[in-house]
């Protein structure tokens, strides 16, 4: 039998970055009285672990070059994640912060959970 309690406080022992999971909300503007898509932080400075999970795909063309490349995010189970939802990971070792758009959810485990990301980016 596994002890979930036990495995779980080992998998966040890994976990060295830290994540700001937020999602577009529709916000009324007071003055103008328009309803707008803003986005809104739901989760922040999560414990997580960023990981690679393929080469960067380079996008080359005369006008500029767009970068994309998939990662995974581990973190806590109990975080409501979905589709769309914008996720900013800052990384401890470099301090940088990189911005990533969620995949679908794999339904979590009771120690993690998983959501690939994708970076969009152009250099």
């Amino acid at each position: 039998m596994i002890n979930y309690r036990r495995h779980r406080r080992q998998i966040e022992r890994m976990y060295e970055d830290r994540a700001t999971v937020s999602r577009y909300a529709e916000v009324k503007d007071l003055v103008t009285r328009e309803t707008k898509q803003v986005l809104q932080p739901l989760y922040e400075d999560q414990p997580c672990m960023l990981s690679q999970t393929g080469l960067p795909r380079n996008g080359q063309t005369e006008a500029q070059n767009d970068i994309r490349y998939d990662a995974k995010l581990f973190i806590a189970p109990e975080l409501e994640i979905r589709q769309g939802d914008a996720i900013s990971v800052t990384r401890k070792v470099t301090g940088r912060v990189e911005t990533y758009a969620a995949g679908e959810p794999f339904p979590p485990y009771q120690s993690h959970q998983e959501i690939n990301l994708t970076a969009k980016d152009w250099a």
